[in-house]
């Protein structure tokens, strides 16, 4: 009579048939139709009838039936095996079925029953059994639960549970919450991304909101007060210090209000001018270890984005040191001595308080002062003669580091109307050019680069720290050690001239402070806090110029749904990737011919997608060939632009 067996392989129950008994091992036909090797401590169960082929699904069948929590109560406390336990529920004997029956209850109820070998078990005991129970409890119900979301999220209603996580579920969701796994769950169905499906559901006032959000949720979390400022004493700014005698004036966008630079100019009697470069000084008023100090060293730059800002500084503290029309606010000044002929003779530096009486806006004053009015002949208004003289000796500055401006290349204002509501969201935008390089420009790029040159050798050679901005190679970077800038031909370049707005230069400006005043510098020489400074730093700025750059794009699209824009004129930068000539927005385009680098196309715009900040375009047709007057836009390596940055 043939003997057939019941067997454990990988983790299944399997049968077959005996060919061969060595005692030790078997060699056996499974009900498969392999034949295998087995050694003889695998067989679980010998029996002659059913077949094979029938045993395990008889089995299955009368398994069903078994209670799982009887068959609990009925085993013994000690270890046992499957067939002893058989015996017991069936009261006599088993038969081959009835035992790999309850062989198979056993092994599927693993949290009442703990396996101890091939075969054999041991009754859970019974706390542990309620704690397994109750966590299988939980899971079935956070299975509802999830399943509940989710379709609620797919009928485009926002689950009860979301509001308090959105941030964490748009930006860092973590995939152990249910809310996580609802929402992973509703996206495969529908097809939607994460954010189109939590705007479907109103979660997202608007694609603005997502975008700012995720920058927010990194940069300025809602558990560390967001962009809130915490409790802070106040600046305290010297009460004695000297009024300049000047009338200082400032050159500005029309939107700045951290105005951190300002100049003057007094004539003298033989020809010769003295030129005030006066920068406001916050670090007069508190240090690296004052509450506002280390408000500073926390955010390291005013984050800046079209339409808005994050400062880096509180508004009353700006307030009372901003370069401000009608005010006169402590400053650090640079004079520089300059012959009639525009050399440069020699310099000091002051600290004191400098009036401020007017504060001069490009928009107002380009119209009036640009090349071509400078070429035929200026018209009267305020600081005409100032700002002629000054940007003469610009012009003379620039040329003697051996530079000259690209005069092609442009910058973009962005006005955002928040009064206004548009399909897009609120706000509409308006985008204007305005091209770099122009005396204004000009006048105020050399005379910040003359600050930030001077005042870095000055704490080079008295051996204060500072953190300077250096280029060799081409390779630009942020180190504590002065060293050329061969992009904008200086020995050195410390970052001085925006106090108001930037960590770095803020840092410098206590050192200087410091040495001018005789003091010991508040960061000494080798400072683990200055180089942690700058390492800081730089990834900050870094963060910060990507988000505002993303912030642009963004706008750029919105501007472009506002207008219903169909289709626009671009520059090839590379193969399908273009430049619209209207906008600093790079995007790509399909079915591009093989152009060369500046040439003109037109394409035809499809889709503007402002979650995903894309655009599908389309190339139209090609306009022009590349000339020479390609438009090539960004700001230098130095940072200096028209606000004096």
């Amino acid at each position: 009579m043939l003997m057939n067996l019941l067997f454990e392989e990988d983790g299944a129950f399997k049968t077959g048939t005996i060919v061969a008994d060595n005692d030790a091992s078997l060699q056996v036909d499974t009900a498969a139709g392999r034949r295998i090797k087995l050694k003889a401590a695998n067989v679980l169960l010998r029996f002659a009838a059913p077949g094979p082929g029938e045993l395990l699904g008889e089995a299955e069948a009368q398994a069903a039936a078994i209670e799982t929590e009887f068959l609990w109560e009925v085993c013994p406390e000690a270890e046992f095996g499957f067939e002893e336990l058989a015996a017991e529920y069936a009261g006599r004997k088993p038969t081959p079925v009835e035992a790999a029956a309850v062989l198979l209850r056993l092994h599927a109820a693993p949290i009442y029953f703990h396996r101890k070998g091939k075969g054999r078990f041991r009754k859970a005991p019974p706390e542990i059994l309620q704690a397994a129970l109750a966590g299988l409890e939980k899971k079935r119900q956070q299975a509802l639960a999830i399943g509940r979301m989710a379709d609620e999220l797919i009928a485009g209603q926002l689950p009860a549970e979301f509001p308090p996580l959105l941030d964490q579920l748009l930006y860092k969701p973590d995939r152990n919450r249910p809310e996580t796994k609802a929402l992973e769950a509703a996206c495969a169905e529908s097809g939607e991304t994460p954010e189109r499906l939590l705007q479907r559901c109103g979660a997202l006032p608007d694609s603005h909101a997502f975008h700012l959000g995720r920058f927010l949720f990194e940069h300025f979390p809602a558990s560390q007060g967001g962009t809130d400022f915490p409790a802070y004493a106040a600046a305290v700014d010297p009460a004695d210090l000297p009024l300049a005698d000047v009338q200082a004036f400032s050159i500005d966008d029309a939107h700045t209000t951290e105005i951190d630079d300002a100049f003057s100019l007094t004539v003298n009697a033989d020809g010769g001018l003295r030129v005030g470069i006066h920068i406001a000084a916050p670090g007069l008023g508190f240090g690296p270890d004052s509450d506002l100090g280390r408000i500073a060293r926390r955010r390291l730059s005013t984050v800046y984005m079209p339409g808005r800002k994050i400062t880096m500084l509180p508004e009353d503290v700006i307030a009372s040191h901003t370069l401000e029309a009608g005010h006169t606010v402590p400053a650090l000044s640079l004079y520089l001595d300059v012959a009639a002929d525009l050399r440069v003779l020699g310099h000091a530096t002051k600290i004191e308080c400098v009036p401020v009486v007017a504060n001069l806006r490009h928009h107002d004053i380009e119209p009036l002062f640009n090349a071509a009015t400078l070429a035929t002949g200026l018209p009267d208004f305020p600081f005409r003669d100032e700002l002629k003289r000054l940007w003469e000796l610009a012009t003379v500055l620039e040329a003697g580091r051996g530079q000259a401006n690209q005069q092609n290349r442009k910058d973009y204002n962005f006005v955002i109307d928040w009064a206004v509501e548009t399909p897009h969201g609120q706000g509409r935008v308006s985008i204007d050019e305005r091209p770099r390089g122009s005396p204004l420009d000009t006048l105020v790029a050399e005379l910040m680069i003359v600050a930030n040159s001077t005042w870095g050798a000055m704490l080079r050679d008295a051996k204060t720290p500072a953190l300077y901005r250096a280029q060799t190679a081409g390779k630009a970077r942020m180190t504590t050690v002065a060293a050329p800038h061969e992009g904008l031909g200086v020995d050195c370049y410390a970052w001085s001239s925006s106090p108001l707005r930037r960590f770095v230069d803020l840092a410098n400006q206590w050192q200087l402070i410091a040495h001018l005043s005789g003091e010991n510098p508040p960061y000494p020489p080798k400072s683990a806090d200055l180089m942690a400074a700058l390492r800081d730093f730089e990834l900050t700025y870094a963060s910060y110029a990507e988000f505002q750059r993303g912030m642009e794009r963004y706008w750029c699209l919105r501007a472009l749904a506002q207008e219903n824009v169909t289709t626009v004129s671009a520059q090839v930068l590379k193969e399908n990737i273009v430049r619209l000539d209207a906008m600093p927005l790079v995007l790509k385009a399909s079915g591009m011919p093989t152009l060369e680098r500046g040439a003109a196309v037109r394409l035809a715009i499809s889709e503007i997608d402002l979650l995903a900040a894309e655009a599908r375009v389309t190339f139209v047709e090609l306009i022009e060939l590349p000339g020479t007057d390609s438009v090539d836009a960004g700001l230098n390596d130095s940072g200096v632009a028209a606000d004096g940055g």
